[in-house]
């Protein structure tokens, strides 16, 4: 790189690069590394075409280029991802939040009344991770009861700083601990501390198709946010089995589930047969996304 190049040169010079190696949207890519690199919009890198870089700036770009050429996710390495029109805080400890996940938000918005005052929800989401569904029904749904529970400490506090970020830090308890053990302790809940909705994003794709997932999946997110088991459905079958033990009566559950697990995860509700109302919603690939069910 020439360090007299301008923003406008860097841009073609690296888009060029990326499609060499086979990046996704090379140029999108190579605006929103040198944008954030430049601390600037990516509109701003239009209207200074002409300026020239300096030699930390060319330096500092070079490492993101390398990074992302290496298959780094561009959200790890801005450490920042939009969802649901909120900005995320994400690090390696948690997954990336991804279009398909907001219709976890957009279904439990159906739900959860817009007047809290006449009607207050409780909202459990089990595996948080950056905290970004519980946060955007925060956000939305200001006044109702929230918690978010996850694994791994690292993710809980990715999420709590998310929700200081967001201004709802005070509105979700944030809590350590497997599935519901985090707020089922003693396997004994009243029916006052049990749950009006359940939502999820739990870990589904099966063992075995981990190594063939893209590398900016397989290579970087956390295993174990995606590792479901032999036929992923090892989490989905526990939760759905579980689940009761914390929810109110007629109290949903939602969850995010693999495109193809739609027959396998309705036989699994039927079998337990404490639910009703079954219903898949689809993604916007017009794949089977999420799974609501109620409690009978």
């Amino acid at each position: 790189m020439d360090p007299q190049w301008t923003i406008l040169k860097i841009l073609q010079w690296t888009t060029s690069f990326f499609k060499s190696h086979a990046i996704d949207s090379p140029r999108l890519t190579a605006e929103i590394l040198l944008a954030h690199i430049l601390g600037i919009r990516r509109l701003d890198l239009y209207l200074r075409f002409d300026q020239p870089l300096n030699g930390q700036e060319l330096s500092l770009f070079r490492e993101v280029i390398k990074r992302r050429v290496g298959r780094e996710p561009v959200a790890y390495i801005t450490g920042n991802r939009e969802f649901w029109g909120i900005d995320f805080t994400v690090t390696p400890d948690v997954l990336i939040p991804r279009p398909e996940t907001e219709f976890l938000v957009e279904e439990s918005l159906k739900l959860i009344p817009a007047d809290a005052a006449l009607r207050r929800f409780r909202v459990l989401d089990v595996g948080t991770g950056s905290g970004a569904v519980i946060i955007a029904l925060a956000v939305n749904r200001p006044g109702h009861l929230y918690f978010a529970s996850d694994i791994s400490q690292n993710s809980i506090s990715v999420a709590s700083a998310n929700a200081s970020q967001n201004r709802v830090k005070e509105n979700i308890a944030f809590l350590v601990g497997a599935l519901f053990s985090a707020v089922n302790p003693d396997s004994e809940t009243s029916d006052d501390q049990k749950f009006d909705l359940i939502i999820s994003n739990p870990p589904y794709i099966p063992s075995a198709d981990i190594a063939g997932l893209a590398p900016e999946v397989g290579r970087y997110e956390p295993l174990q946010a995606l590792d479901g088991g032999a036929d992923g459905l090892d989490i989905i079958k526990k939760m759905i089995h579980d689940a009761p033990d914390v929810l109110k009566k007629h109290g949903f559950l939602m969850i995010e589930i693999g495109y193809d697990q739609k027959d396998r995860v309705a036989q699994i509700v039927c079998d337990d047969g404490r639910y009703t109302d079954l219903v898949f919603i689809r993604d916007y690939s017009g794949h089977d996304r999420v799974a609501r069910m109620r409690m009978k």
